[in-house]
């Protein structure tokens, strides 16, 4: 019986080696490249149907110019298979600019939703997944490090967060009285940041400290916001976040 059991358990684990891959394996795995510009293409077309109609305009002005230069040069072939790639390229680069576009525009209105904005910031910054105040309308407060300093970003009407931001200011200039602080007013309003220009302003903002230094005052703002009361209810950024492919292209 003991000879039985390990024959069985010595072929199984023989079968394991070269057998497929159970299906729920395969299920659980994250889509292939193809498969995620198809989801992001789809997403990109529901929200904005000219998406199609760019990017064939892009694809075929690309090829236009290339067979030009070929029947100048009197060598279309070769131009036209140098084109072709380029005109792949520039297609996607539509379909990512459009997508970026309407991945945000599913955010506008959404409790947390400059959070989700910076999200999409990488190396560099340091940033405070939750709000660093707010108020009883749901006016929120975001706060980012970076080369630049400290950087707050506010959501709602300029005119109701603005003492939520001065406050946070003067409590930030306390404790860090030689950093620079900035300040964004995210929005739709005209005198507003739009949310998908939210990351590449803070991007902008001149550099005036080093990389050490951020890490050095992320630790001294730690201690402001440790003790800050709990998030209200009906507002978690975590649940917030733009498609990051999307972003990416």
């Amino acid at each position: 019986m003991a000879k039985n059991s390990d024959n069985d358990a010595a072929s199984q684990s023989k079968r394991g080696l070269f057998s497929r891959k159970p299906k729920a394996e395969k299920q659980n795995k994250e889509p292939g490249r193809l498969k995620q510009i198809g989801q992001v293409f789809q997403m990109t077309r529901r929200h904005d149907p000219m998406v199609v109609w760019w990017m064939a305009l892009a694809a075929l002005g690309i090829i236009a110019v290339g067979l030009v230069i070929g029947l100048l040069i009197r060598n279309w072939v070769t131009m036209l298979i140098i084109s072709i790639p380029l005109a792949l390229l520039a297609a996607m680069y539509i379909m990512s600019r459009r997508a970026e576009k309407a991945a945000f525009s599913q955010l506008v209105g959404r409790p947390g939703a400059v959070g989700a904005a910076m999200s999409v910031l990488r190396r560099g910054w340091i940033l405070k997944e939750e709000p660093v105040a707010y108020n009883r309308h749901q006016d929120l407060v975001f706060m980012a490090i970076g080369r630049a300093g400290v950087v707050l970003v506010s959501e709602g009407p300029k005119s109701r967060v603005r003492d939520l931001v001065i406050s946070e200011r003067k409590r930030v200039g306390r404790v860090l009285p030689n950093v620079p602080i900035h300040v964004i007013n995210a929005g739709q309003d005209e005198d507003q940041v739009a949310l998908e220009d939210v990351a590449k302003k803070m991007k902008k903002l001149p550099k005036s400290i080093t990389k050490l230094e951020v890490s050095a005052v992320e630790k001294r703002l730690s201690t402001l916001t440790a003790n800050r009361l709990p998030i209200p209810k009906g507002i978690d950024p975590n649940r917030v976040r733009p498609n990051r492919r999307a972003m990416r292209g």
